[in-house]
């Protein structure tokens, strides 16, 4: 399961901004995840929940916020907001440059 490794390395980086002094407790994380990262949205707030298990987040609200990735066709120029992998034009069956929708952004954290 990738998602407990993407949520340790999430509150890592919540661990090094608190021990700068910037807050002491975690209310909520707010996480854009790409549609196209592969991620389990339930398996990740699992694991959320079990890493900040006695930590300065420890009880936080984890919010999942899709991200969506653009794609634009090689050979006709159409582009398109897409929400799963394609890597054909639905118009003219061209390639596809996909960009976007595959990581993984803190896009904010209540903090106190």
């Amino acid at each position: 399961m990738h998602e407990m490794a993407l949520c340790e390395s999430l509150m890592a980086i919540i661990e090094q901004e608190a021990t700068m002094g910037r807050f002491h407790q975690v209310h909520s994380v707010s996480l854009e995840v790409g549609l196209l990262a592969g991620v389990e949205p339930e398996a990740l707030q699992f694991g959320f929940q079990a890493v900040t298990h006695g930590t300065v987040a420890e009880g936080a609200e984890l919010r999942i916020l899709p991200a969506t990735a653009q794609a634009l066709c090689v050979l006709c120029g159409l582009e398109e907001t897409i929400s799963r992998p394609m890597s054909l034009c639905p118009a003219c069956h061209g390639p596809l440059h996909v960009s976007g929708g595959r990581g993984l952004r803190i896009k904010e954290m209540e903090v106190e």
